[in-house]
């Protein structure tokens, strides 16, 4: 009898060990696809180029795949003036290339580093400057300027005398930024400079930013940064940070002449509160387009300025009773020959690509029907065809489209899955990376008609090591709910299932505005794990989610939360009603908004959920920033119904379930203040909770120790309450 015993208890042991190491494995990125670089197309469209190693810079024939040769080799330099490089830039002409090495983040797409020009021809290296570090560096179209971000100023490197000059200087942190984004456009406008050559190189057109009027917001950290350890005394983090209803940065477009040494401002006739979210050349080196957007970016316009003038003249508006996504201006394609642009639009309800010309009128709508396009890669001029991606086969797929000026239309990836593309200059060829729930990414060159041509990359490896561990497959299902509205999802059922039995679950989510989460492409995290403990694991996409048209994703304005909670509350009846399912066992969780929603759905007064997990949430919209919130909220002064009705603070006493909050103390993003002031209230109404905090972790919560840690952490409370 004790043998029996002691080999049990040994047994469980095991098992748990291995499900830990499983875990480990998952928050280790064991199961993520090894990212091939994607191959930069060369001017020629016949070949392209890759980094493929930290020293090495080949060129390669799209055709046959052979390397054709090799355009930076350190150990062929001249003049060595590094040893290794962490990435680079092609000049436009290719005569040139810039590498970089020692690179620092400074807020979470942007870097400095030290950059490096390198001379193909005479194979020999000239530092872009000697004040370092530097930032963004843009080449001219003819080679012989690049200009670079330093210290808040732009500065402009004369690449044939190897010297270089300050264009700015008034540049000074949290007051003025010249060309760089500050945190706000960073963050929600996805840029990290905003500066650009004319077409014949004259001209550098850029945005002045102004944050001396943006408050300040400040955290402290704990941990030394220099070597492990302690502070004795705290230090603390101090940037401009607009919350909503307040202040925001002023943003002024810039043109600088080197010739004349002027820089003149463009006139855009606008009142004090905008966004300039873009600017771009239009191929006519005396039409600068600059996008302007008014602070409740429900207008978009579109001006043409003159840059020796200054003076702006508006060719496109487009306005919507919710909101526009500012994401469409970077489809927008002007054309080589000057005589109209390519935009993209949701004005007849779902967002389709249109022809105009350059006085902004419509001349023809290209895409069609009651579906989105997801990306629009380009117009080959030549043949009059347009490439495109939507998910008009499946809301949860994705693949690329051809479609010439008839109105044929080619699917050029039938594979049922996430198909992206990268076309080459020309449009000749592409390359085709796919995934699905049981395939990790592929790299494959095809023709511009989709044929094959080789395969770059497979992680069949991978394939056969997941294989290998015999679990469940995600399974896509779809239900309709009370409000007749029509939901997508995945289901990944617990191994052993047995249809008899009933299992707790646990429902995964985001549900941010534009976000989609159900998507059949290949994704290996936590669920898998749980599945292997016994649990159910759905993930639904509610309304305000992409690629069901504009009605569906812009339902949530001015009421971000309320109807994304009743989804998943629909959610969670819908799946009590299975067979299968326990409905007194089910959980939710979520990260980001993700935890704002899991606030939201517990505090609604549907008992449905058990327990939740909420990481990083906002808890209160005006504790977030302008860009974000007042594109989707309006501003609090305007929609304070919304903003109270919205407020899982104001709901914590009407919180339902066992919950666990976790938030990294050095979150610059969704800040600390919004679990604790959070949590105070749950104190005060009494409410028990679970909190876990990260010290100096930021929004992401990361390291590899501290990633298991957290799933560890999260995975005993899913056991232990659900």
């Amino acid at each position: 009898m004790k043998s029996r015993i002691l080999f049990t208890l040994l047994m469980m042991i095991t098992f748990t060990t291995n499900a830990d190491q499983f875990l480990y494995d998952i928050t280790d990125g064991k199961f993520r696809p090894e990212k091939s670089q994607i191959p930069v197309s060369m001017n020629d469209g016949e070949h392209y180029t890759l980094m493929v190693d930290s020293q090495t810079i080949v060129k390669y024939s799209y055709k046959s795949g052979a390397a054709v040769d090799t355009l930076l080799s350190i150990n062929k330099v001249k003049n060595k003036l590094i040893d290794s490089f962490s990435g680079y830039i092609l000049s436009p002409k290719e005569t040139k290339i810039l590498v970089y090495t020692n690179t620092k983040k400074r807020y979470r797409r942007s870097f400095t580093a030290d950059y490096y020009i390198y001379d193909i021809k005479y194979r020999e290296f000239d530092p872009l400057s000697s004040k370092t570090p530097q930032e963004a560096p843009v080449f001219s179209a003819d080679d012989r300027y690049i200009a670079f971000a330093h210290g808040n100023n732009l500065h402009m490197k004369k690449v044939d005398f190897k010297t270089d000059i300050q264009i700015t200087k008034d540049g000074e942190a949290g007051k003025i930024s010249n060309g760089i984004s500050d945190w706000l456009y960073e963050e929600e406008f996805g840029t990290t400079y905003h500066y650009d050559w004319c077409p014949d190189s004259k001209l550098l057109a850029f945005i002045k930013f102004d944050e001396r009027e943006v408050k300040e917001f400040s955290f402290q950290t704990f941990l030394s940064k220099e070597e492990p350890g302690f502070l004795l005394y705290p230090e603390t983090t101090r940037f401009k940070y607009p919350k909503a209803g307040e202040k925001n940065p002023k943003a002024i477009v810039c043109i600088y002449d080197d010739f004349n040494k002027t820089t003149r401002i463009v006139d855009l006739k606008q009142q004090n509160d905008y966004y300039i979210p873009r600017i771009k050349w239009t191929g006519n080196a005396s039409q600068l387009a600059v996008f302007s957007m008014n602070r409740n970016q429900n207008r978009l316009d579109m001006y043409f300025a003159n840059p020796r003038t200054g003076i702006a003249r508006l060719i496109t508006r487009e306005e919507s009773k919710t909101y526009i996504d500012y994401q469409n201006i970077d489809l927008l394609r002007f054309r080589k020959d000057n005589t109209g642009f390519y935009g993209v639009s949701d004005r007849d309800g779902y967002l389709h690509i249109y022809q105009h010309r350059m006085d902004g009128t419509i001349a023809r709508q290209i895409t069609k029907g009651e579906w989105d396009i997801t990306d629009f890669y380009g117009v080959d001029e030549r043949r009059n065809i347009v490439y495109y991606q939507s998910a008009e086969l499946s809301p949860v797929q994705r693949n690329i489209f051809s479609i010439d000026a008839k109105g044929k239309k080619i699917c050029l990836t039938d594979a049922k899955g996430k198909n992206n593309a990268w076309f080459s200059s020309g449009f000749n060829y592409f390359i085709h990376e796919f995934s699905s729930v049981t395939e990790p990414e592929k790299l494959i060159i095809r023709s511009n008609n989709g044929a094959r041509i080789r395969d770059l990359q497979d992680n069949t490896a991978l394939a056969s090591a997941f294989q290998s561990l015999h679990l469940n497959n995600k399974e896509f299902f779809n239900f309709t709910t009370s409000d007749n509205i029509r939901l997508y999802g995945w289901m990944l059922k617990p191994s052993g299932f047995d249809p008899d039995k009933k299992y707790p679950v646990l429902m995964i989510q985001y549900s941010g505005p534009g976000s989609q989460e159900a998507l059949n492409e290949w994704s290996i995290g936590w669920e898998y794990y749980l599945s292997q403990k016994g649990y159910l694991v759905v993930c639904v996409d509610g309304r305000g989610t992409a690629s069901r048209g504009a009605t569906f994703m812009k339902s949530t304005y001015k009421q971000l939360g309320v109807l994304e909670a009743r989804d998943q509350t629909e959610t969670a009846k819908y799946l009590g009603g299975l067979s299968y399912v326990d409905k007194t066992r089910i959980g939710i969780w979520g990260w980001s908004y993700g935890g704002s929603v899991v606030l939201w759905a517990m505090s609604s007064g549907e008992k449905v959920f058990k327990a939740g997990i909420s990481v990083a949430p906002v808890t209160d919209w005006r504790f977030y920033n302008t860009a974000y919130t007042e594109r989707f909220m309006q501003t609090p002064e305007e929609n304070f119904a919304g903003y109270e009705q919205t407020s899982a603070v104001m709901k914590a006493g009407q919180l339902e379930g066992k919950l666990l909050i976790v938030h990294g103390t050095a979150d610059d993003n969704v800040h600390y203040n919004n679990t604790l002031i959070y949590t105070d209230k749950l104190v005060e109404a009494g409410k028990q909770f679970e909190m876990h905090i990260y010290t100096d972790k930021n929004h992401s919560i990361t390291g590899q120790q501290t990633r298991r840690h957290l799933y560890t952490r999260m995975s005993d409370f899913i056991l232990r309450e659900l």
